[in-house]
């Protein structure tokens, strides 16, 4: 009996991910799900460096300002509620200096676009097709801020909007770096503040737009329909019913695994997690003879990871 439908997943067979890989992340919160189990095992990533962003236009607007080095000025931040902040970045960026918010800006910036010349995957997980325009530039904004939203206009990209956004996406990472392997995702995360009918709409003209521009240099993972179709059940969401657990995280990661990781890197991997879990451990009794053979034991394995890859550090 089957209680469960499957998607086909195939290995990938070139391009895996390895000890050797750089990798940058970026969209919709579920982006940073993945970053954090790839942080855990130790690969070399850069995750989110301007926050959360949602929709494909947040993240154009990124790598573009990254590979043509445009430098944050006063001009182009804001001040609301006591803090400084940016319409293209997400409220964890914001601060209550100017000078931090700019000094931060153009730092993530610079981290961003040397990632992107040095990676050899980029990672990109949409989440929405529903963005806000600002009215007084007619520019979708990455984040609104609290900013009241008299003062943003809603609108749903098309199919071919999202596409016309992707395939800027897809050239602006191919000029500054033609070797690297874009692999995207939409997020399972459901956005029901935009509606139930709206955020299915939202969700379709991603897949969509995904699905239409896609070149041999771009990879689609399907983590969207693992979550939709293979667990379906609410015991795999969170407690406010829009966010996958971290049940159904570890599902889809192991999935993610399965198709994008190297198998050379298990190994790595198994031993990482194993000193991972030895430096949670709490023992009884600190002092004690056994727990310091213990912890000079998992020095020892540290260091003899450390020696085989040199930037992995716990």
């Amino acid at each position: 009996m089957k209680l469960q439908t499957q998607i086909p997943l195939e290995k990938q067979t070139d391009n895996q991910i390895d000890y050797r890989s750089k990798l940058l992340l970026l969209g919709s919160c579920f982006a940073e799900h993945i970053g954090e189990k790839l942080d855990y095992f130790k690969f070399q990533n850069l995750q989110n460096p301007f926050g959360i962003l949602f929709h494909p236009k947040a993240i154009e607007t990124l790598l573009f300002n990254a590979i043509h080095e445009k430098e944050y000025i006063e001009d182009d931040i804001i001040f609301n509620n006591e803090q400084w902040h940016c319409y293209d970045a997400h409220s964890r960026l914001s601060n209550i200096s100017k000078e931090e918010l700019l000094k931060t800006l153009n730092g993530q910036l610079e981290s961003t676009r040397q990632k992107i010349n040095d990676a050899t995957h980029i990672i990109i997980t949409l989440g929405t097709a529903w963005v806000y325009n600002h009215h007084k530039t007619n520019l979708p904004v990455a984040n609104c801020h609290k900013i009241p939203q008299i003062e943003f206009v809603k609108q749903l990209l098309s199919v071919d909007e999202v596409a016309g956004s992707i395939n800027m996406i897809l050239n602006l990472i191919h000029q500054a770096n033609p070797k690297a392997k874009i692999i995207f995702t939409v997020s399972p995360v459901r956005h029901l503040k935009d509606g139930f009918v709206e955020n299915t709409q939202s969700k379709a003209h991603l897949i969509a737009a995904i699905h239409q521009s896609l070149n041999q240099q771009s990879f689609y993972f399907p983590s969207y329909e693992i979550m939709i179709d293979e667990l379906r059940d609410y015991r795999f969401y969170a407690e406010d019913m829009l966010h996958p657990n971290k049940m159904a995280i570890q599902y889809v990661w192991e999935k993610f695994k399965y198709v994008w990781i190297a198998s050379e890197a298990e190994k790595t991997m198994t031993e990482i997690d194993n000193i991972q879990k030895g430096m949670q451990h709490r023992a009884f009794n600190q002092d004690s003879e056994a727990h310091q053979h213990f912890l000079k034991q998992l020095e020892l394995k540290k260091k003899e990871l450390q020696s085989q890859i040199p930037h992995i550090s716990f």
